[in-house]
């Protein structure tokens, strides 16, 4: 038959007498020709499918994420640049507005101290002005207790005078009450 002396050829090292592998059919020395045969094969497929396909869509998928990096990248130094800008924009309106309500706050003093100096000044008008009538009503209260005390001492000397059995004079007493009066 013609299959048995292909199977006879067959049997070896590697291939017991049913056609059955004896051991790993990669270490066998007899197949070693034919595995290297596909094994360049399967890779110069290989090379060629990702050479030509895998390889040419992976660089452009890299290219444009680089794109974008570098794109993100820009936008992010233009964007922290206007925050730079934005963040000087807003300390000076703080400074500004500081110096406004400084300036405001000053104002405000320097119109309510304005008001408290004419107040104090109205104040001490009138107490000025109080203080003259007191005074006025005081010398008047003087100069009529200063009379009373007179009459009172003319009054009191002439009753005892005529206590003490003597006549009383209204001149004599009156210029000896005078007299003692003014020192």
């Amino acid at each position: 038959m013609a299959t048995e002396p292909i199977a006879a050829e067959a049997v070896g090292k590697c291939v017991d007498s049913h056609g059955s592998a004896i051991g790993m059919p990669q270490l066998c020395f007899d197949w070693f020709p034919n595995q290297i045969f596909w094994l360049v094969i399967t890779l110069v497929v290989i090379f060629l499918v990702l050479s030509r396909v895998a390889l040419p869509r992976i660089a452009a998928i890299l290219a444009e994420r680089q794109g974008t990096i570098t794109n993100d990248l820009a936008a992010a130094e233009d964007l922290k640049a206007k925050a730079v800008e934005a963040e000087e924009a807003y300390n000076k309106a703080l400074a500004d507005a500081r110096a406004e309500a400084q300036r405001i706050a000053a104002e405000a003093r320097a119109e309510i101290q304005a008001d408290l100096d004419d107040a104090i000044a109205k104040a001490d008008a009138e107490i000025a002005a109080k203080a003259a009538e007191s005074e006025k009503a005081i010398a008047e209260i003087r100069a009529g207790a200063l009379e009373s005390i007179q009459q009172v001492a003319n009054d009191t000397a002439a009753e005892l005078v005529t206590a003490l059995g003597g006549e009383a004079d209204v001149k004599t007493i009156s210029s000896a009450v005078s007299a003692q009066m003014k020192g």
